[in-house]
């Protein structure tokens, strides 16, 4: 009896010293939760008085602002060519383009030299110094929705109309409207003004098939969709009056009738460089007087497009761009004799093809270009009989040097061989000068 007693006083001894512990143990923990209650409440009531005293000076300011904005009110604003705001206030460019053409050919050899089945018009320039033009650009936004662009030519032919257009700018979901007198972007080159190129003329093929501008300002609209995606991807198509001399003609007079679609799409190849590509098409009515002598055509037409520009640029120092076009025409219509009025059929299938590269380091700038007609296709066809025009081709070489951001001096040399009909090569040397003031847009990629 007297062991269990000891062992039962020695069970309660125990517990009640566990239950002491315990009791000790909570009780500190209780303290240390209180004790961080108490900081947390301290320092929220800190973040309080801090966010408080924030919206204060906020009032404040804002209520200067408003104060200043009364006393002025009653101010004349600044606005125009001089001041005010984005939308009183356009940006005003102005570009001078002019040149040193020296060529083993006379000027009445060069003004004459058509392509021989491709177009009877000549280059529109003649030996020694010329003031080509001095391009006036305009724009600005005219409200949030939308803005305005204008381009205006200055030539020995007075002031024209290149450009004068309207961009949405507030259409949901990728989508954007151009409208008036534009630049199809149905090519790479047709949709840039001639001071951006990398060359001082036209690529051979756009000058068979469009002309030495390409396809030119064109009235018309343009209705683009670039969905939301990882890569860009821009899908075009465009309605135009098809006023186009060379492609088109006076068949302008029934109305719109050239259509263009397109693709454009953009990925980077490495951190460095890009490639931009997509196939596009340009469609309507012939009925012109210079694609063959002494004929007026009428036919349908159809031009395909195929282009590619890969950049890369490394530095700010160094930049290297590829950049090859392949355009194929079709057309199928009549060749009426302005003499006899004779009309024969005409059926057309010819390609042409260029490929350019242009290296830069610093303020230099190096370039080549290769470019060449009917070079898988060459079907020109006349009353059932087979012509042959041969396959014409240049080549091209440039140097040239950025003083600044807003002058170039380019020398450019090119052996021609285009006229097959004579045989005579155009080795020809141009000095070019470009000078640029005011506010100018950037290019596209």
């Amino acid at each position: 009896m007297k062991i269990i007693s000891l062992s039962g006083i020695l069970v309660f001894v125990l517990g009640l010293f566990t239950s002491m512990v315990f009791a000790q143990d909570q009780d500190e923990r209780l303290n240390k939760l209180e004790e961080t209650v108490k900081k947390q409440e301290a320092t929220i009531e800190l973040q309080k008085k801090t966010v408080d005293a924030l919206k204060t000076e906020v009032e404040q300011q804002k209520n200067q602002v408003s104060s200043s904005n009364q006393k002025d009110s009653s101010a004349p604003k600044a606005g125009g060519l001089f001041g005010g705001s984005a939308f009183t206030n356009p940006n005003i460019s102005l570009v001078l383009d002019t040149f040193y053409d020296s060529s083993n050919l006379k000027n009445d050899e060069l003004q004459n030299r058509g392509i021989p089945g491709f177009t009877t018009n000549g280059l529109d320039r003649s030996k020694g110094f010329t003031v080509d033009s001095a391009e006036l650009f305009i724009f600005s936004p005219i409200d949030p929705y939308s803005n305005l662009y204008a381009n205006l030519p200055i030539d020995k032919n007075g002031i024209s109309i290149e450009e004068a257009y309207i961009v949405t700018t507030a259409l949901p979901e990728g989508w954007q409207i151009k409208g008036g007198k534009f630049k199809s972007n149905f090519s790479r080159i047709d949709a840039q003004h001639p001071h951006a190129w990398d060359f001082f003329d036209i690529a051979l093929p756009y000058r068979a098939f469009l002309g030495d501008e390409g396809l030119g300002g064109e009235n018309g609209v343009q209705l683009t969709y670039l969905p939301a995606l990882p890569v860009y991807l821009l899908f075009g198509v465009e309605t135009l009056q098809g006023e186009n001399s060379l492609l088109f003609g006076q068949a302008a007079e029934e109305g719109p009738h050239a259509f263009t679609s397109f693709v454009k799409s953009s990925v980077d190849t490495s951190d460095y460089s890009a490639l931009y590509f997509g196939p596009s098409v340009l469609f309507g009515k012939t009925d012109n007087t210079n694609i063959l002598p002494g004929a007026e055509v009428r036919a349908n037409s159809a031009l395909y497009g195929l282009e590619a520009v890969w950049k890369w640029k490394r530095t700010n120092r160094e930049a290297l761009t590829i950049q090859s076009e392949y355009l194929l025409l079709t057309q199928s219509g009549t060749a009426t004799d302005s003499t006899t009025g004779v009309a024969d059929s005409l059926k057309r299938k010819q390609d042409g093809f260029y490929v350019q590269g242009v290296y830069r380091i610093n303020r230099w700038g190096v370039g080549a270009r290769y470019d060449t007609l009917n070079v898988f296709s060459d079907a020109f066809e006349q009353a059932g009989v087979q012509h042959n025009f041969g396959k014409p081709w240049r080549e091209t070489a440039s140097l040239e040097y950025n003083p600044s951001e807003f002058t170039r001096v380019r020398l450019q040399v090119s052996h021609d061989k285009s006229d097959t009909l004579t045989g005579r090569t155009n080795d020809e040397a141009i000095l070019q000068f470009n000078f640029s003031v005011g506010a100018h847009p950037a290019h596209t990629f």
